[in-house]
C-alpha cells in the first residue's frame, strides 16, 4: 500500500489560504466543506475521476480557477487529502474529519454542535448533488448512516427523503462535538461497506444506549480526537 504523507498543520493552513485567495466570482469550498465533499466523492459506488470533481473545489459550479502556480499548489494539496481519505475509508481506519469549532464555541449544546458540523455535511451533500449514484442505490443499510450525516439539516431541506427523515427522528443527537465527529466517521464506514465493500466487511454497530461503552470504528478504539 502506498505510504501517504498526511497533510500537516502547515499544509492545511496553506490550503486554506489558497482557497481564500481565489478571486470573485469564484465561490470555493471552505476547508470543512471540502473535506465532506471529498468523502462524498470517494463513497460513490464507481470511482469518480479527478477530472470530474477537482474543478468544483475552487467553485462549486465548476468555473475554472486562474491557471498558475497557486492553482497547481491548490490541486496538489487537495489530491493529497483525497488520497489520505481514500486510504482511510478503503481500509476502514479512523481519521480526523476537518470539523472546526469557531472561536469561543465549546460545542456542548446540540444547536452549537449542529452549526459546527453543518459545513462538513453541506460539502458531503454537494457531492451527492453532483454525483448522485450513491443516493440512487436502493439499499436499506444506507438509511441509518445517511441519517447520521444529514440529521443536522433542517428537515424541510430533505425533500423526497421520507425514509431518511423518519430515521433521523429515531436518532439521539450527539451529546457533544467529539461524539458528532465519531458519528461522522462511523457513518462513512457503514456507507463504504455498501458502496465500497471489502471481501470481509467489519462494520461498527449502532450507537449504544446512554451509559453504554461506545465501540471504536470497525472494532478499533479511536485515537484522541482534535481538541475542542
Amino acid at each position: 500500500m502506498q505510504n501517504l504523507q498526511p497533510l500537516a498543520d502547515d499544509d492545511i493552513t496553506q490550503l486554506q489560504s489558497l482557497l481564500h485567495a481565489l478571486p470573485a466570482p469564484l465561490q470555493p469550498l471552505d476547508l470543512s466543506a471540502l473535506d465532506g465533499f471529498l468523502c462524498g466523492v470517494l463513497l460513490q459506488p464507481r470511482t469518480v475521476p479527478a477530472s470530474r470533481w477537482l474543478g468544483h473545489v475552487a467553485d462549486l459550479d465548476g468555473r475554472e480557477a486562474p491557471a498558475g502556480a497557486a492553482r497547481d499548489s491548490l490541486h496538489a494539496l487537495v489530491l493529497r487529502r483525497h488520497a489520505e481519505l481514500d486510504q482511510a475509508i478503503g481500509t476502514r481506519q479512523w481519521f480526523d474529519p476537518w470539523v472546526f469549532p469557531a472561536d469561543g464555541e465549546g460545542g456542548d449544546e446540540a444547536d452549537t454542535v449542529a452549526a459546527i458540523v453543518l459545513p462538513w455535511t453541506a460539502g458531503f451533500a454537494a457531492a451527492m448533488e453532483l454525483f448522485p449514484e450513491l443516493m440512487a442505490m436502493d439499499h436499506a443499510e444506507l438509511v441509518e448512516p445517511l441519517a447520521l450525516l444529514f440529521m443536522h439539516f433542517d428537515p424541510d431541506d430533505l425533500e423526497d427523503a421520507d425514509a431518511l427523515v423518519a430515521m433521523i427522528e429515531t436518532l439521539e443527537p450527539p451529546a457533544d462535538l467529539a461524539e458528532a465527529v465519531q458519528d461522522i466517521v462511523r457513518a462513512l464506514m457503514l456507507i463504504a461497506d455498501v458502496s465500497r465493500p471489502r471481501a470481509v466487511a467489519a462494520a461498527p454497530g449502532r450507537r449504544p444506549k446512554p451509559g453504554a461503552r461506545r465501540p471504536g470504528i470497525a472494532g478499533r478504539t479511536p485515537p484522541a480526537r482534535r481538541p475542542r
